[in-house]
């Protein structure tokens, strides 16, 4: 359910940027999301086209590609991705050290759109 609010933000921001560009119709918009991130695809693409009817986005593709989790040594700030489905069994692959931190894997973004 907390998708509607983001779909609401990125239709925000992409026709902010689409009325600056003089865009006619926007295709579709890519996004990055992060494999920790709780947004599930379906119900982005169900949310963007319920919120986009009747703009320019109407009928736009979210092309959604997962950012990987990372994390950086807390010993040798090594950084690494690694499988969150094993979280008890990280460790950094140069030192050993248990107990890396998060450095990427909860965030979106928007990385660009197509327009005609």
């Amino acid at each position: 359910m907390h998708e509607l609010p983001v779909m609401e933000s990125v239709l925000k921001i992409v026709l902010g940027h689409a009325e600056r560009n003089r865009v006619r119709k926007i295709v579709a918009i890519h996004l990055k999301v992060g494999e920790l991130s709780d947004l599930m695809e379906d119900w982005m693409q169900r949310y963007f086209d319920y919120v986009s009817k009747g703009t320019l986005a109407e009928g736009a593709v979210l092309k959604i590609q997962k950012i990987p989790v990372r994390f950086r040594c807390s010993g040798c700030s090594a950084e690494f991705t690694a499988d969150v489905r094993k979280e008890a069994e990280i460790r950094c692959p140069e030192c050993g050290a248990d107990r890396p931190m998060l450095i990427s894997g909860r965030e979106y973004f928007i990385e660009n759109m197509e327009v005609i």
